[in-house]
């Protein structure tokens, strides 16, 4: 079958390279695609932005299936135009895909489905927020209500930090609402599934690193690493997070005439009374699917198709094509990151990927013969290991292999896990 990809980022790139080994494929485009999808995928100029234009492309060349990877399409409503069109979709619709698109209707979602989560409030102006806040305790969580590219979290260490931290959502994108939450105390794990709408098919657990310091200090950004899967995520609680948080959500959304087709991603908090959702994201995680894609050993292509033609229950179960290794990606990202990153840094791979390591890429572009930094996220640099330590090493190994004078990278990925493994071996 012949694929379009939609995106340009390292998770696309990593969809790029695990669909490019898909035996039922035969041609893979990419829209827009970057330099490192472009060794998978023939790379198409399409504005993603204009529908109809899409559709046309799908209709020229044939395209079976079309994988949305980043969510400003979902929710712009791409994958309801493409099917409009006849076109099967890998991605919800608009409609379902404001689990993302705003955080309070999927805290309002949660509140009527009987779901975990925290305690929350949405405010409509500044100063209606400024009164709110008062009613929770420190530290303060605080989320724009729309998309705001992996930045729009802020966690407030004390009330003043809360009140400037309130004036720049509300003046920055997705602030037209924020929402304000009780600050949840546990261990944060990332938990994927794959819905036709109304079967699910779990797809793998990991745990991201949001914070841009070692030691998880700084500010949030859209993930500086990942590993997976995160043992922490028992088999007990992970029957939990799907019977109590994601089987309640996919049918809510269908009982609402909004069926959700595509990867789901729920990010979870353990805490000491249970898993409790701390948001969803309406498509696979970045970079969290570039470990999945490392570990995932089945035709990605074939399963994502069923998933878009509402055939999941015919899928194999993906337990036995993940295999039983860790997977560990590095992201190196331009200096000035989350901020104003330092872009057109010249980015020289080396022998990254001597070792088996891959290096997804992520905000980067051609100039001339040379690679260049063109975001702040530049590569994710990936690998596996029959231990967790053992994908650290091999991707750290590959990553002092890169030139890229502008770029830094956080140096404990793994670290939680890393340190639990250490005691038990004592």
């Amino acid at each position: 079958m012949n694929i379009l990809l939609v995106g340009g980022g390292g998770r696309e790139h990593a969809l790029a390279w695990k669909l490019a080994q898909s035996p039922s494929l035969t041609t893979l485009y990419a829209a827009p695609g970057n330099p490192g999808i472009a060794q998978h995928a023939r790379t198409v100029p399409l504005d993603i932005d204009d529908h109809a234009a899409v559709g046309a492309f799908c209709r020229a060349h044939a395209v079976s299936l079309v994988v949305i990877g980043p969510e400003a399409p979902l929710v712009a409503g791409l994958a309801d135009a493409l099917r409009r069109d006849g076109v099967a979709v890998f991605g919800p619709s608009a409609a379902a895909a404001r689990l993302e698109g705003s955080k309070g209707f999927a805290k309002d979602l949660c509140q009527r489905s009987g779901i975990p989560t925290a305690r929350y409030v949405r405010t409509a102006s500044l100063e209606e927020a400024r009164r709110a806040v008062l009613a929770f305790q420190a530290p303060f969580v605080l989320k724009a209500d729309g998309l705001a590219a992996g930045k729009g979290v802020v966690i407030a260490e004390t009330l003043a930090e809360a009140e400037l931290a309130l004036a720049d959502l509300f003046a920055g994108p997705g602030g037209a609402e924020v929402v304000i939450e009780e600050y949840l105390h546990g261990e944060e794990v990332s938990v994927f599934a794959l819905t036709d709408g109304t079967r699910i098919l779990p797809f793998g657990s990991a745990q991201d690193h949001k914070r841009v310091g070692d030691g998880d200090t700084g500010p949030n950004t859209g993930g500086m690493g990942a590993y997976a899967p995160a043992p922490v995520l028992t088999p007990e609680l992970c029957e939990r997070v799907y019977s109590q948080i994601i089987a309640p959500t996919v049918d809510t959304l269908r009982a609402d005439g909004n069926p959700y087709v595509g990867a789901l991603y729920a990010g979870v908090m353990l805490t000491a009374s249970g898993p409790r959702l701390i948001e969803y994201n309406c498509r696979f995680g970045d970079p969290e699917c570039q470990v999945l894609m490392m570990l995932y050993r089945g035709d990605l292509a074939a399963l994502l198709l069923r998933c878009a033609q509402g055939e999941l229950d015919d899928a194999p179960a993906p337990d036995a094509h993940f295999a039983s290794r860790s997977a560990l990606t590095v992201v190196v990202a331009a200096k000035g990151y989350p901020g104003q990153p330092r872009l057109g840094g010249r980015v020289e791979l080396g022998g990254a990927e001597d070792g088996g390591a891959v290096v997804f890429q992520a905000g980067t572009r051609r100039e001339g013969d040379h690679l260049v930094a063109s975001g702040g996220r530049v590569l994710a640099v990936t690998a596996t290991g029959d231990t967790l330590p053992e994908a650290r090493d091999a991707a750290y190994r590959a990553v002092e292999r890169i030139g890229f004078a502008d770029g830094f990278w956080r140096r404990d990925i793994g670290w939680r896990e890393l340190r639990r493994a250490a005691l038990r071996s004592r």
